[in-house]
């Protein structure tokens, strides 16, 4: 904690520190979204406004979707079809739409300027749609991004996946074999300077018969020097990353410990550079639901 004093006509006194030891003990919950508000007649709610804005306009990364507020009129945004809102099951969904011939609608939601966090586990059970096309995403970006930019500010992709059941396409990340008889992965990875477009990370298989289309939790935890991954399961990472991991990227700098917080973002994207443009296959609307949101202390 940082503080100064000031009494009228006297000049502002030096800053005094003092650092608090939270003595949290550790897998306390210290912050969730449960997106349990309470929903009116018509069957929908914002996500809470003191913890989620929006990204609005053309999506990023090549993607074909607008990118909507809640119950946005503003063309092609189409209050009739929204994409995004709490549900009266308890649920937050996003929501990707074709609102005509070839045009897109969808949401991205963040935490930034409301929650962050430096380290803990965070965690969302989520039920992610599949299809040509569709790219749903669970991820965090460092709070510095306005005063270094991206990468320097640092990326992690907690859930991430393109397209339809089956294997991830190429031209991602370096991949070990997947397992006999999986039918379905989730990709977990990190980006910063000198390892931006790519990332470092790896996908992990759902068993034999399992696939995204269904209540999974996603989660890392996050320690100086160490990022973990985890699918419904915290206790047996997938991944495990460190500084270590960008030894072989020529002037990467790991951006994960610089003292900087992380917001929270979920969004789908349709279409661009990673899963190419949806097609006749594709279902719309294309649904991403999230149960709930929890942070827990390390």
């Amino acid at each position: 904690m940082r503080a100064v004093a000031q009494a009228p006509g006297d000049p502002v006194s030096r800053v005094t520190s003092r650092k608090f030891p939270l003595n949290i003990r550790s897998g306390t919950l210290v912050w969730s979204d449960e997106f349990n508000a309470a929903a009116p007649a018509r069957g929908d709610a914002r996500p809470d406004p003191h913890l989620w804005s929006y990204t609005t306009g053309a999506d990023t990364n090549a993607s074909v979707g607008i990118l909507c507020s809640y119950r946005s009129n503003a063309a092609p945004c189409n209050p009739a079809l929204p994409n995004s809102y709490v549900s009266n099951e308890g649920d937050l969904h996003i929501v990707a739409q074709q609102v005509s011939p070839g045009v897109y609608t969808s949401a991205k939601i963040d935490t930034r300027r409301r929650f962050s966090f430096q380290y803990g586990r965070v965690e969302a059970r989520i039920w992610v749609p599949e299809g040509q096309g569709i790219w749903p995403a669970f991820w965090l970006l460092g709070d510095n991004v306005d005063a270094v930019d991206w990468p320097a500010c640092g990326e992690i992709d907690i859930m991430e996946r393109v397209n339809g059941p089956g294997l991830p396409p190429s031209g991602k990340d370096p991949s070990p074999p997947p397992p006999r008889g999986t039918s379905d992965w989730n990709e977990g990875s990190l980006h910063g300077t000198g390892f931006a477009r790519d990332g470092i990370g790896r996908p992990y298989y759902f068993k034999g018969g399992v696939t995204a289309a269904g209540w999974h939790t996603y989660g890392i935890i996050k320690r100086p020097d160490r990022i973990e991954f985890y699918v419904d399961d915290p206790a047996h990472p997938y991944a495990t990353l460190t500084p270590r991991s960008i030894h072989s990227f020529p002037g990467a700098v790991w951006p994960f410990d610089n003292g900087q917080s992380f917001y929270l973002i979920l969004n789908i994207a349709v279409g661009g550079d990673w899963p190419g443009s949806p097609d006749s296959s594709t279902h719309f609307p294309a649904m991403l639901r999230v149960d709930y949101v929890r942070l827990y202390s390390n």
